[in-house]
This record gives structure tokens, C-alpha cells and sequence, in this order.
């Protein structure tokens, strides 16, 4: 017998067709009208939301945030200038939209901490995730022996210092099936030449033999 998070999952695998579409399209209608960002009672996606360490107890926080799609297009310049300085295409923000919305939250609530975050939904113009917050001062997360870890001092400010999910996906350091220049990549290439002892691990190159002319 399947669990009811295994239904919920299996619905929002295609959140626009089927049984979740009406609902969807009201929600989207209803968000448009809130704040960019918003604290809520309890998550949307709750499978989701406990996979990625919410509990339903004190000193935890859901925050819905609005973040704009597309890239970072600007209005065409009046002044004259050259076409190469007119700066109208091509800015792209290096981080993604769901770190983006992690760092908002943060900055509304400078008191809590960012856990994880996920999607909850989009349409023409936004996309919106739903943030996992944490208090690290409240007596109930720092006795909860799975999530006391974030109330150390080192693990303050993570949404903005990128050590988040999202943040650390953004730098390239999730595992990529062993594709060339990735962080795991290379770390499993020196760790290679430490046990074989090759390349700049052997202690240095040796010279090439000169050839007798």
C-alpha cells in the first residue's frame, strides 16, 4: 500500500493538466494579487516540503516569493550612443531564480535561517517557490537533533554565501555523472593520481629525452 505523500507526488508531476489544472489556474490568479513575498500557514507541496526537512512543529517557517521570469532585458535607451552601448540584450543573472527567491526571503525575515526551497508554480510573467525557513534561537530547533546543525555561527547568512541547495547546484558542485571541468570531476581525477601516483602527484614531471640531432 502506497504512502499519501506518493499520490501527492504523482500529482504534481503535471501540475497544469488533469485533476490539478482548475486548481492551479486559481491559485495563480490568487498570488498575482499578493506581495512578492509571503509567509504561509503550511506548504503547498507537502511531499516535497518534508522530503526537504520541514516539520510541522515550532521555529519553522514557509515563505511563498514572487520572482520575475526571463532574463535581465532593459528599456531601449533615448540618448544616442553607439549600438554596441545601447545595453538592451544579453544580461543574464549567473544565479537561479529559486536562489534568487531564497535570498528574498532572507532579507524579510534577517532572523531566520533558509533550510531548502522548492517550485510551486509559474506562469507568463512569474515564477514562484516556497521557502523552507528555520529560527536557530528557538529551544525547539535547537534540541531537534536532525536540524541543530544550522544553529552554529558558520552556517549563518547560507542564502546569501550560496550553501544552500540551490546555491551550491548554482556553482557547479552537484554530482554530474563524471562530466569533464565539474568540481567532482577533477576531484576524482587527483584522487586517482594520489593512488596511481601520476602527473603533478608522482612529484613532478620528469624531463623529456632530447633527441640527437
Amino acid at each position: 500500500m502506497k504512502s499519501m505523500y506518493h499520490y501527492i507526488a504523482e500529482l504534481w508531476k503535471r501540475p497544469y493538466d488533469g485533476a490539478m489544472k482548475e486548481t492551479m489556474r486559481q491559485r495563480l490568479i490568487e498570488w498575482r494579487r499578493e506581495p512578492t513575498v509571503v509567509r504561509v500557514e503550511k506548504p503547498t507541496r507537502l511531499d516535497r516540503a518534508r522530503a526537504l526537512g520541514y516539520k510541522a512543529k515550532q521555529g519553522f517557517v514557509v515563505v511563498r516569493v514572487r520572482v520575475r521570469k526571463g532574463g535581465q532585458r532593459k528599456p531601449r535607451p533615448d540618448s544616442g550612443r553607439r549600438p554596441k552601448r545601447m545595453g538592451v540584450y544579453g544580461y543574464a543573472t549567473w544565479k537561479s531564480l529559486r536562489l534568487i527567491a531564497e535570498e528574498r526571503a532572507a532579507r524579510k525575515f534577517p532572523n531566520l535561517e533558509v533550510l531548502n526551497s522548492y517550485y510551486v508554480g509559474e506562469d507568463g510573467r512569474y515564477k514562484w517557490f516556497e521557502v523552507i525557513m528555520v529560527d536557530p534561537n528557538h529551544p525547539v530547533v535547537q534540541s531537534d537533533p536532525d536540524v541543530n546543525w544550522i544553529c552554529k555561527p558558520a552556517n549563518r547568512g547560507r542564502a546569501f554565501r550560496a550553501l544552500t541547495s540551490a546555491g551550491k547546484k548554482m556553482r557547479g558542485l552537484r554530482r554530474s555523472r563524471g562530466l569533464k571541468g565539474t568540481h567532482a570531476q577533477k576531484w576524482r581525477k587527483k584522487q586517482r593520481e594520489r593512488e596511481l601516483k601520476k602527473g603533478k602527484e608522482s612529484g613532478g614531471y620528469r624531463s623529456k629525452p632530447k633527441i640527437p640531432s
